[in-house]
């Protein structure tokens, strides 16, 4: 059996965390999988991977030969690609990571241009605020407005937004209009996700302010919507509130107290090979992003 597939075979169940996740993944059939991963192993004289009955884990040996191994290999792979790739067409499915809001405003207007330059290409959009496991999902693609937290990901920052905290005049004309961040306390804040600290700056620095309302979401779309209907306050990004500007009922407040930029990244996932449809859907988002944003 050939080494590349017995490798390929035992990075797709470390991957998967199974081997018939990882038969999935690859295409193959799990007794195939079973079958090259039992011939490394024979092969090297080691046992790599625990087997059970609910999970697959890596051994201490397993785990060093998966680090030792999986750069090796996709570096092998992105020398074949570079290679090919001037005479290969740009081809197949790449699925794409971004957060609802954005993804809707700034994502998706931008995807019938993709596919017009590269007519080959399949796209499967996911859009969800939660942070997704790039490697367990499957996401070729990540669009992130949030810090990354995954240092071994390729991450390509392309531009910058700035948060900003808004709410809708007729709640403003019942509440008042919070001056200070201290100010917030005696109003109604919705909180997005675990954002219950809401950053600000002020003369002495940087601080992060306690906040509570009566609505949380998980939502950024739920809590706009609460912001629409005179709720109370949000915290967002501004690239997430162009289309609301344009209504004369969003105004903004605290804007000298709200400074902090949140930069937009698009990322690879850790240890993986980057086909060259990757590349050049990346290429495309990151110039149409930094124009549009």
């Amino acid at each position: 059996m050939d080494r590349f597939d017995e490798l390929n075979a035992f990075f797709a169940v470390v991957e998967a965390s199974g081997f018939s996740a990882a038969a999935r993944r690859i295409g193959e059939s799990q007794s195939a999988i079973s079958k090259a991963v039992n011939a490394l192993e024979k092969r090297l004289g080691v046992a790599l991977l625990h087997r059970s009955t609910r999970k697959v884990t890596l051994t201490d040996l397993g785990r060093l030969y998966y680090d030792r191994m999986r750069p090796l290999v996709d570096e092998i792979q992105v020398a074949d690609s570079e290679l090919t790739s001037t005479t290969l067409e740009v081809s197949g499915l790449i699925r794409i990571a971004a957060p609802s809001t954005f993804g809707r405003l700034h994502v998706l207007p931008l995807i019938p241009g993709l596919l017009a330059r590269h007519p080959g290409l399949r796209i499967d959009m996911v859009l969800s605020d939660a942070v997704r496991d790039m490697v367990e999902d499957r996401i070729d693609l990540a669009i992130r407005v949030s810090p990354v937290e995954e240092p071994d990901s390729v991450v390509r920052r392309v531009a910058a937004t700035s948060l900003v905290c808004a709410g809708s005049r007729r709640y403003f004309e019942q509440h008042g209009v919070p001056r200070t961040p201290a100010d917030l306390a005696d109003h109604n804040c919705l909180v997005y996700g675990e954002m219950t600290d809401w950053p600000f700056v002020g003369p002495q620095g940087p601080f992060n302010l306690p906040v509570r309302g009566n609505l949380s979401s998980n939502s950024v779309e739920t809590i706009l919507a609460g912001v629409l209907a005179g709720v109370g306050i949000g915290m967002f990004h501004r690239a997430s509130l162009v289309g609301e500007f344009q209504q004369s009922d969003i105004v903004t407040v605290l804007d000298d107290f709200v400074q902090q930029p949140r930069e937009v990244s698009l990322i690879w996932p850790k240890r993986r090979f980057v086909p060259t449809r990757v590349r050049s859907a990346t290429d495309f988002l990151a110039g149409a992003l930094a124009e549009r944003i």
